[in-house]
């Protein structure tokens, strides 16, 4: 096998168990859908995963469930709260002062995963999400911005492991790639996502992401998500842009104060 080229079953299993971690009880139908996993190899997985004691089918319903198990799985990651602790203050104020939820997330492997979100302080939401939800990285206006502030080897190593992968397919990973504008974006300090495709509300929301800098490297994507049908994304940019990076700025530098602290 190439070195580097992942092992499709182990794949293809965490790609069904995350589905279902992310959305908390699917049919084996939404299961296989989800995970972009064919119907009978759905199936098996299924099986193990219930074997192992990492599912459970719902009583009288043929839909599947995580168990209190898949929380093992993160035990030993010790992650670092100086992030969250840094944002928290001001993701709220900002929330505030703006009405629309924001959140924080960092890049991890192929997708960006929330580490601390505003759905919970605000009306102007359709869903609440927590952390840990995750979002495909050329797919989020988060994702653009981490992807743009990557060094040229990290980038061209996360499109690599995309062009291996057996979920994706290779005509949009190209039309994606393409589409990305690494020194717009750099340039501009923003990232935006017209229409946000992989969350729950499939097409409703739009995004604009900033970035958070820890002793001026990439930290962190700052988001603000709100309603497509409340107003046109260059008027959000007008009204929110200056408050965003204002917010990530301070972030930027409490961040760096939490951490000399520690």
């Amino acid at each position: 096998m190439e070195k580097g080229v992942p092992i499709r079953s182990i794949g293809r299993s965490i790609a069904a168990l995350k589905a279902i971690n992310r959305h908390g009880s699917l049919s084996m139908m939404e299961i296989s859908k989800a995970s972009a996993v064919p119907y009978p190899t759905a199936c098996r997985i299924v099986q193990t995963l219930l074997y192992e004691g990492l599912i459970e089918q719902e009583p009288a319903r043929k839909r599947y469930r995580p168990t209190a198990l898949v929380q093992t799985l993160s035990h030993g990651f010790q992650q670092d709260n100086h992030l969250v602790r840094a944002a928290r203050p001001h993701i709220v104020a900002l929330t505030k002062k703006v009405g629309w939820p924001v959140s924080i997330a960092t890049r991890v492997g192929r997708n960006m995963m929330l580490r601390d979100s505003t759905h919970a302080n605000t009306s102007l939401t359709f869903e609440q999400y927590y952390p840990g939800f995750t979002l495909p990285i050329l797919d989020s206006a988060s994702g653009k911005l981490s992807m743009a502030f990557a060094p040229d080897d990290e980038r061209e190593m996360i499109m690599k492991w995309m062009r291996v992968s057996q979920e994706i397919d290779l005509q949009y990973l190209a039309t994606a790639e393409a589409s990305l504008d690494v020194e717009r974006i750099r340039e501009r300090g923003y990232a935006v996502q017209g229409r946000n495709h992989f969350n729950r509300t499939p097409g409703k929301t739009t995004s604009i992401a900033v970035p958070i800098f820890h002793n001026g490297m990439f930290e962190a994507a700052m988001t603000m998500v709100f309603f497509v049908t409340a107003m046109k994304l260059d008027t959000a940019l007008d009204t929110y842009l200056e408050d965003l990076k204002a917010a990530a700025a301070a972030i930027s530098h409490d961040l760096s104060d939490v951490s000399g602290e520690a």
